[in-house]
């Protein structure tokens, strides 16, 4: 049997024991390394910009510094003060400017404290996967901006101001300090904005509800709404044992598929290919991340790698379940006997009952994509899949709740006048399961 090259050998793209011989690559892709093997999705470069808190107070410090320069490049140019530009000496610029400084790293401090003190609290009473939905607050990094511009656009304006005692004539930028004290109002404003709006984000219902938006529209761009499929389709028979057994160079979690770029791959020699893990799965270093059939050289081998992305958590791109996970983590908090909270529980169940109704009749895509014989099999959610993780385990946390019980009993009674009849017997068994624990 021939030796594969040893940057498909370390860890890139590892034959099978039981590989069949002849069938293995040969090389790398030239200049590349393992490491490069790996795909960097724009959409998870996007998540993280997203769920950074310095992303937008940078973009706004920058703003903030262009704006200075080119406001005191104006009052330079001025040979006239403006009427409602700032008229007093030098010294009481320097002394606006600096209280505003002052004023804004406070405001700042002040904010991000707060923020901080609300990602714990929300942590622990509701769900830790529930900290992104205040990260990616837009609204939130937006004050956080503010206040950061505000304090660079008054530094650097008051780096400009000059006294005749100074050894050169005196210069006051009249627009710039009228422009910093505006800041100041609207800083004060979005203040007051960031408070009122952090009293009513940290609420379970308005983490619930966001939860839930976000949600389905993941929903409605995955699922088309033109009527159901099979949510089982037959798989691509390959007849024996993969030839080659493509190996995670690192641990993560999958967080997008590029279904389009496994579809040309395979539109060569006979090639097929099965995707093991499915999004949102983990996968630890060396393990398996697919099974190739037919022949494939380095190159190909690593176009297949570079179509699964990864990522250190889960997100909403393609992983609906990420949405009914968090929405079920949120509500087994509820009903722990350290929190006993029912209600929070029901309220969960009341946006779990909205999704399932949506996925009830969506057409779910096919595991198996075929391109001109050559198949690409995945591993997909079926409608049983997120039925059974929307309500298992919130069936056995509140089985001693009252209510919860009685609204998982309203909302198989609403499913089961919706979904075909294809899939009714899932529900079927959900209220078997959910009689004997009554029982």
């Amino acid at each position: 049997m021939p030796e594969t090259s040893s940057a498909l050998d370390v860890g890139s793209a590892d034959r099978d024991r039981t590989a069949r011989p002849g069938r293995v690559p040969t090389g790398a892709p030239a200049g590349s390394s393992p490491k490069d093997w790996g795909m960097a999705t724009p959409s998870a470069l996007r998540e993280r910009l997203r769920l950074s808190l310095w992303f937008i107070p940078a973009l706004f410090a920058l703003g903030a510094a262009v704006l200075a320069l080119a406001i005191v490049a104006i009052d330079q140019a001025l040979t006239a003060s403006l009427p409602f530009a700032f008229g007093g000496t030098a010294e009481g610029a320097r002394s606006v400017l600096a209280t505003i400084a002052q004023s804004m790293l406070t405001f700042t401090g002040l904010v991000f404290t707060i923020t901080m003190l609300v990602l714990q609290l929300a942590s622990s009473q509701l769900s830790p996967r529930v900290m992104r939905t205040f990260l990616r607050d837009r609204g939130n990094q937006t004050v956080l901006g503010m206040f950061v511009a505000t304090f660079v656009f008054t530094l650097l304006v008051l780096r400009a101001v000059r006294s005749e005692t100074d050894g050169s004539d005196a210069f006051v930028p009249g627009i710039g300090v009228w422009i910093a004290f505006a800041l100041l109002l609207t800083s004060v404003g979005a203040f007051i904005w960031y408070i009122d709006h952090m009293a009513h984000a940290i609420r379970a219902g308005t983490v619930i509800a966001q939860i839930w938006a976000e949600t389905a529209a993941t929903i409605d761009r995955l699922y088309p709404a033109d009527g159901p499929l099979p949510d089982h389709d037959v798989a691509a028979a390959h007849g024996g044992p993969p030839d080659l057994v493509l190996k995670a160079t690192a641990p993560g979690v999958v967080i997008a598929i590029d279904e389009d770029r496994l579809r040309s791959v395979v539109d060569a020699d006979g090639r097929s290919v099965v995707v093991l893990p499915a999004v949102g799965e983990f996968v630890p270093e060396g393990g398996p991340l697919a099974h190739l059939y037919g022949s494939w050289d380095g190159q190909a081998a690593g176009e297949v790698r570079r179509s699964v992305g990864f990522g250190d958590e889960r997100t909403m791109e393609q992983d609906v379940g990420f949405g009914f996970r968090q929405l079920v983590d949120i509500a087994a908090r509820a009903l722990s006997p350290g929190t006993n909270d029912p209600t929070t529980a029901v309220q969960a169940l009341d946006r779990i009952h909205d999704l399932l109704r949506r996925l009830a009749r969506r057409r779910f895509p096919p595991r198996t994509l075929v391109n001109r014989g050559h198949a690409v099999l995945l591993e997909r959610p079926t409608f049983e899949t997120f039925v059974s993780l929307g309500l298992d385990e919130i069936r056995l946390a509140g089985a001693g709740q009252l209510q919860v019980v009685r609204r998982m009993r309203e909302i198989l009674d609403d499913l089961e006048t919706v979904v075909p009849d294809g899939r009714a017997a899932i529900l079927h068994r959900q209220r078997a399961a959910l009689d004997a624990l009554g029982r």
